[in-house]
């Protein structure tokens, strides 16, 4: 009989071990949360909410936190409520979901302001322009809840529209919307273009409000796919000093313009470094389109490349042999490489939209439309409390890690209290227990410790 072998080292397990905690590395994003005022923030939304032993901005925030950690529904909060000794008092799903019905539009603007705010603190270092990504999702669920409908992919559920800065991985503004709403409806997207600026830092909003007369501070662009290409809301993104950049549909004017595109006539694209991209060229067809309809000085940029495997192609397409894709913009920059080249970042968005999945998106666990509008803020809020901490206090691929990817390395670090829960030493053999140490004395340095209640000493492993 051959060797046994055996996948773990313990030959003895016991329930003896006293003081540990399992989801330790959450210390470091509570302690972001302070320290930008997000938890501040949310305790002042809810100030008048009525409450007997939790109270409702430290319910929210406690479950801004499970959401980051991977909560999809309110009974994940156990995560927490198990830790006592990490987190203290944590409601039970009864209690949560009672303050979830007790907020009104009152709450929920603040719940707004609490994030706009706390983004301020946290963006270290503006650029002089801000690009704001527009995307929508689909989101299954059960056909009995609140604004249910079917989709266009023959399911239920929910169509949500997103204002994200991709760049920076942070969710500005959402609008929950029916299963069944258009990807194109414009009112939409204005609206939720507005809802997006507003939640800027006051120096990026400066200028961009409907006719305002004051010089913007920061350049806005705005970038959306073909659903968002309507002539409201390039007209919109005119009287807001903004710069757009859509995805723009194949038609048979568009068609006809090509067969008028000489050879000589097509430059190089570019890859994601900026470089030359081979097999993919751009041109530009401004003066072979009608685009009066459009804001003066709109630009109609086409790019063709050599189909990939798999690639669905018209029938246009077919007799080219390339695969043609257009973007409508109103930049003024002179190499059309360039324009195209920035209007394909915005792949980033999915991403964005995937970490929002991730962080309970992907389920809606009310029955009730403002309970769930209420649970897509909070899902934001932790978006973007992942998407800070990583900018402030992160280095190295860390700063692009998935939230799948935090919650292994940082989140999920174990560590032992001491009796009266004033000190948490972390695991010194968990290779990324100094990675952790580091980040936590970054915050520190950035946000001192008499500036923020809470903030502990941090000590470097062994």
């Amino acid at each position: 009989m051959g060797k046994v072998i055996s996948l773990v080292r313990p030959r003895t397990v016991t329930g003896k071990g006293e003081g540990l905690a399992s989801h330790a590395g959450l210390v470091w994003l509570g302690g972001v949360a302070d320290a930008v005022g997000l938890s501040s923030g949310l305790e002042r939304a809810t100030a008048e909410v009525g409450w007997r032993r939790h109270r409702p901005g430290r319910t929210l925030g406690q479950m801004v936190l499970a959401l980051a950690d991977g909560a999809d529904c309110l009974s994940d909060l156990a995560a927490l409520r198990d830790q006592p000794g990490l987190f203290g008092s944590v409601a039970s799903p009864a209690t949560a979901w009672r303050t979830f019905e007790r907020l009104g539009p009152a709450e929920l603007r603040g719940l707004d302001r609490a994030v706009a705010d706390a983004r301020s603190a946290a963006w270290d270092a503006e650029t002089d322009s801000l690009i704001i990504d527009m995307d929508a999702t689909l989101i299954t669920t059960r056909a009995d809840k609140g604004d249910a409908a079917a989709t266009y992919k023959r399911t239920y559920g929910h169509h949500p529209l997103l204002a994200m800065i991709a760049e920076r991985g942070e969710i500005l503004a959402g609008m929950l919307r029916p299963g069944n709403a258009g990807s194109n409806t414009a009112e939409d997207h204005v609206v939720v273009l507005g809802q997006a600026i507003d939640a800027l830092p006051e120096t990026s909003r400066q200028g961009h409000q409907p006719g305002d007369a004051d010089q913007a501070a920061k350049d806005l662009l705005v970038r959306a796919d073909s659903a968002g290409a309507s002539h409201w809301l390039a007209e919109e993104c005119r009287d807001r000093n903004c710069r757009f950049s859509f995805g723009y549909q194949i038609t048979g004017r568009i068609r006809d313009a090509l067969l008028l595109v000489q050879e000589e006539d097509w430059v190089p694209a570019r890859d994601g470094d900026g470089r030359r991209r081979d097999g993919a060229w751009v041109t530009e067809l401004s003066g072979l389109v009608d685009l009066d309809g459009w804001p003066p000085a709109t630009r109609l940029i086409c790019r063709r490349e050599r189909p990939h495997p798999g690639a669905q192609l018209s029938l246009f397409d077919t007799v080219e042999g390339f695969r043609h894709q257009c973007v409508l913009t109103d930049q003024p920059d002179p190499e059309v490489a360039v324009l195209e080249w920035r209007h394909r970042q915005r792949g980033q968005a999915e991403s964005v939209i995937r970490d929002a999945k991730a962080c309970g998106l992907a389920n809606l666990p009310f029955d009730d439309v403002v309970s769930n509008d209420i649970w897509c803020r909070l899902v934001a809020a932790a978006v973007n409390l992942l998407a800070w901490a990583r900018r402030l206090t992160l280095t190295g691929p860390l700063r692009r890690g998935t939230p799948k990817t935090i919650r292994y390395k940082l989140l999920h670090t174990a560590g032992r209290l001491t009796r009266h829960g004033r000190r948490l030493d972390l695991d010194a053999t968990w290779p990324w227990t100094n990675v952790l140490l580091n980040a936590l004395d970054r915050l520190h340095n950035l946000f001192p410790p008499h500036t923020v209640t809470g903030k502990a000493s941090v000590q470097p492993a062994l």
